[in-house]
């Protein structure tokens, strides 16, 4: 069994040996020159013997107090070291998790410049619709979907989830090259289980009764969705923003001007008492950036 002094007393002993002076140690640890004069005579009086020799204006070490001293710097560099790998090595890997949709549709795209202006840092990407759990889970920032408000985590807003319907050139073709909304009652509608679908149909002023959607394949993710809808396999409820390049190289046509929201958004997400570790800070930056300029190109 262990009998080590208090590591506080220990602290203010080793930081006041090194500068033999106590004040000096007291701004290096953040106490006062009282505080630090405390914690030695509570270590000299658990060693019985004095650690120092207190002179007029200035304190001197003892023999006793010079051998445990050396040992104890040599001690508290090795502890240093130890937690210095640790911290080498967690900021070497930055662990993302996020939703197969903001994954596939716009995060992959761009994660390599982020790789290439951090060569020194390795990025994992975890993609899944479920909310990470930080406490379980090994992954240090995430970003999720959702209307924010999540309790003990550091939130920052992407951007605004809008949705209106969308489906190939092929397929608009094929139903007579224009569509309204209330032809949406009996077209191949994808993933039609989608509470958007009720939602958009109804601020266009379409009655919508339970049942009234036909039935059609149901996909997990609106990545899955979107290519289903290229690949003109009915019409699916997308968001502008993950399928503008679809748009602009005429894979994809939007039916219609309106968009709907249903007060959801892409959040940047980590602990709140983890969001200025460096490497999670560099990303955020990055991301923010990135998202800025795509939006501007959108406006």
């Amino acid at each position: 069994m262990r009998r080590i002094p208090p590591l506080a007393a220990v602290r203010a002993f080793e930081a006041a040996a090194r500068h033999e002076n106590f004040t000096a140690a007291g701004q290096e640890l953040g106490m006062t020159q009282a505080a630090v004069s405390y914690q030695i005579r509570l270590l000299e009086e658990r060693l019985g013997t004095p650690l120092f020799r207190r002179e007029r204006r200035r304190v001197m070490l003892t023999e006793a107090g010079r051998r445990a001293a050396a040992q104890l710097t040599r001690a508290f560099d090795a502890i240093d070291a130890a937690f210095a790998t640790i911290r080498a090595e967690d900021e070497a890997l930055l662990t993302l998790s996020t939703s197969n949709t903001f994954a596939n549709t716009w995060l992959v795209w761009r994660l390599g410049a982020f790789q290439i202006a951090h060569p020194e840092m390795a990025v994992r990407l975890v993609t899944s619709d479920a909310l990470t759990d930080f406490a379980a889970e090994d992954v240090d920032v995430a970003i999720r979907a959702g209307r924010g408000g999540w309790e003990g985590l550091s939130e920052d807003l992407l951007m605004r989830v809008d949705f209106t319907p969308m489906c190939s050139p092929e397929f608009l073709a094929a139903h007579g090259g224009r569509i309204v909304p209330v032809d949406l009652l009996r077209l191949p509608l994808i993933s039609p289980n989608d509470p958007w679908w009720g939602h958009w149909l109804r601020e266009a002023g379409v009655e919508v009764r339970e049942g009234a959607l036909r039935p059609g394949m149901r996909l997990d993710s609106q990545a899955h969705e979107g290519y289903a809808a290229m690949a003109g396999q009915g019409v699916a409820m997308l968001t502008p923003f993950f399928w503008r390049n679809d748009l602009a190289e005429g894979k994809l046509v939007r039916l219609f001007e309106q968009t709907s929201t249903r007060n959801y958004g892409y959040w940047l997400v980590c602990p709140e008492h983890r969001r200025r570790v460096p490497k999670i800070a560099r990303f955020r930056e990055w991301l923010l950036r990135e998202i800025a300029t795509d939006k501007a190109l959108l406006a």
